[in-house]
């Protein structure tokens, strides 16, 4: 039974990104989420969103990637936002009071379920236009 696989596309301009995340999120794979998010600090990109339409599962690991690339992040003067997390993410939130940190929303204003429900219009990422290409793509072994 092959072992679940993680896609990561990346679409650049000045010094935005939007990160698509498709697939599972999970300790095999949460070093390929850590990697994609630095490569984008490392080649100048300080407003990075991440678009988790496609994910179908995200746990801990997940979490802490995301937490540890959004410090980095802010420490770089920049900023990090997650859209339209999958339902295995609500419960993390909950649980450590970290959404706020990654959904740009106040603390503690988590008041639905988030599997989905749209971002804000102010947060959405942009549209795409262009077709995305994989940069980084891996199975966990």
């Amino acid at each position: 039974m092959p072992l679940p696989q993680l896609n990561v596309y990346r679409h650049g301009r000045r010094h935005r990104a939007l990160i698509t995340l498709a697939g599972e999120i999970d300790l095999e794979s949460a070093p390929l989420v850590r990697a994609a998010l630095a490569r984008c600090l490392s080649d100048g990109f300080r407003a990075i969103d991440v678009d988790l339409t496609p994910v179908t599962f995200c746990d801990c690991s997940g979490l802490n990637a995301f937490l540890d690339a959004a410090q980095k992040t802010t420490e770089a003067g920049g900023t990090l936002r997650l859209h339209r997390p999958p339902p295995t993410l609500g419960p993390l939130f909950d649980l450590t009071g970290s959404g706020f940190l990654l959904l740009g929303v106040p603390f503690g204003k988590l008041t639905h379920p988030l599997g989905g429900v749209p971002a804000p219009a102010a947060q959405a990422p942009p549209r795409r236009t262009v077709p995305f290409a994989s940069v980084l793509s891996g199975d966990a072994r």
